[in-house]
């Protein structure tokens, strides 16, 4: 069975070190071992917990809430439908959140080609406040 330390799983997985530790002193892998030499060490089993942490933590899930899910896991399968409830409404969160980064993005490509064309053509930025020719209006679509 291969085993990983806290810096072989921050490569792995593109966790900071610092964050796995905060995460591992919050019981958010409650069967990390440690060596003879007290360093924490993750199996292949432990990875999969970090995994999800790591997922629930990018879609805004709190920490509080993490360890309740863990928690249930842990509980056993009497607990399946309140984690699958917790999974469905965290991959609601998610995709709410994905959506607005979508519109985020198309308003980021229309400026992009809006300063674009500025630098190709060499134009002012009439859009800005600041410039002498400003014309008020809708800068963004």
């Amino acid at each position: 069975m291969k085993k990983y330390t806290i810096k072989d799983v921050s490569e792995m997985l593109n966790i900071s070190e610092h964050t796995l530790r905060f995460w591992a002193k919050s019981d958010f892998f409650p069967f990390v071992k440690r060596d003879e030499n007290n360093i924490r060490i993750f199996t292949e089993d432990d990875l999969a917990w970090v995994k999800i942490v790591k997922c629930l933590r990018h879609v805004g899930v709190d920490n509080k809430s993490i360890k309740k899910y863990i928690d249930l896991c842990i509980e056993g399968d009497s607990t399946i439908k309140e984690r699958y409830e917790i999974i469905k409404t965290t991959k609601e969160k998610a995709l709410t959140k994905m959506n607005d980064l979508q519109e985020q993005l198309k308003l980021l490509d229309y400026k992009e080609s809006f300063y674009k064309d500025l630098i190709k053509n060499n134009k002012e930025d009439i859009w800005n406040p600041t410039n002498k020719n400003y014309t008020s209006g809708n800068c963004c679509k």
